[in-house]
């Protein structure tokens, strides 16, 4: 299968996350002052369009899992706003915020742990249907034998229980439930990374598929660039809790902008024996999200900082592009 080819942002996007925030408050000791509040994100702002896939990478820590998380309100916000189809999420009261269920789903990491295994996958697949549409036992076992299909599983497969599949069977099983009600929006946090490479390419192939057939925009986040190139149509490269940089999947393998960008494509593995690539070594440790670096959060390892980084943090703006798609970077210099 082809990669992802670019799909144009319709003027009102499906998804508007603006200056999204979600600070952990520290565990005080006894006696002890107060600490500052974990950012774990600070500022998140991205659109995302139907039918169009935004992955989020960076390195772990940087908080790609808590933005999807608050996006999906599995994880409360501490503020921002997170527009889904017209709709404000942030705020909404539980009674509220599950009538905007069906149209937002989650693909969890780890397939297993995120099934009940009291349930048979039949169950599982159903549940969804149970809640939100109002179908016969027949209807539903129908609509359950449909999705099994749709995601590569035998129809004898229902009556089995979780740990009865294999880790892919069990990521179909998930892919078939967050497809259960035809959402919207899938949020996909890191689907394959628990899975063998073979497998990886069925279950991102079958992602790819779906999203063809039915139309629904993904919110990828991944650290295998590899998977990231193959699947996105554009890609988020976040640092410490903020957004750095934003473009088309081509531009930005092609020419990233960001020097922490830079770096971190120089880590990807290349096929050819013969092609040594460039590494750009990443030198010293990031800095604590409770601590943050003022400035630029990235000048305490960037090979391009000048005492203007220490001071003003860089603003995310457009930079021109010979496609003339967009390209957002936050950097003084680049």
């Amino acid at each position: 299968m082809t990669p992802q080819t670019p799909v144009a942002a319709p003027p009102t996007p499906l998804l508007q996350v603006r200056d999204l925030t979600k600070h952990y408050r520290a565990p005080r000791r006894w006696l002890s002052k107060p600490r500052p509040p974990v950012q774990a994100v600070d500022g998140v702002s991205f659109d995302l369009a139907q039918g169009e896939t935004l992955s989020l990478v960076g390195e772990s820590g940087c908080g790609k899992t808590t933005t999807a998380k608050s996006i999906m309100r599995l994880i409360e916000p501490s503020s921002g706003s997170v527009v889904l189809d017209g709709q404000e999420l942030v705020g909404l009261s539980p009674e509220a915020m599950r009538l905007h269920r069906r149209d937002l789903q989650i693909i969890f990491q780890d397939p297993y742990a995120s099934l009940n295994p009291r349930l048979t996958a039949g169950a599982i697949v159903a549940e969804p249907l149970r809640n939100f549409q109002s179908l016969s036992e027949a209807e539903r076992q129908e609509r359950v034998q449909w999705l099994f299909a749709k995601v590569g599983l035998r129809p004898e497969a229902a009556k089995k229980y979780p740990h009865e599949f294999s880790g892919g069977q069990r990521q179909r099983l998930g892919i078939a439930r967050a497809l259960a009600l035809q959402p919207k929006l899938i949020v996909c946090d890191e689907p394959v990374s628990a899975l063998d490479v073979s497998v990886q390419a069925q279950v991102v192939n079958l992602l790819m598929d779906l999203q063809e057939e039915f139309g629904m925009a993904y919110l990828f986040v991944a650290h295998d660039l590899a998977v990231v190139r193959h699947i996105s149509h554009r890609v988020a490269v976040m640092y410490l809790g903020r957004i750095v940089e934003i473009a088309d999947r081509d531009t930005l393998f092609d020419a990233p902008l960001h020097p922490y960008s830079e770096i971190l494509l120089s880590a990807v593995p290349t096929p050819d024996p013969k092609v040594t690539p460039k590494r750009i070594l990443l030198q010293g440790d990031p800095p604590s999200p409770a601590n943050p670096p003022s400035g630029c959060r990235f000048h305490t390892r960037c090979p391009l900082a000048q005492p203007l980084c220490k001071t003003q943090a860089p603003a995310l703006t457009p930079r021109a592009t010979t496609k003339g798609s967009e390209h957002l970077v936050a950097c003084h210099f680049k």
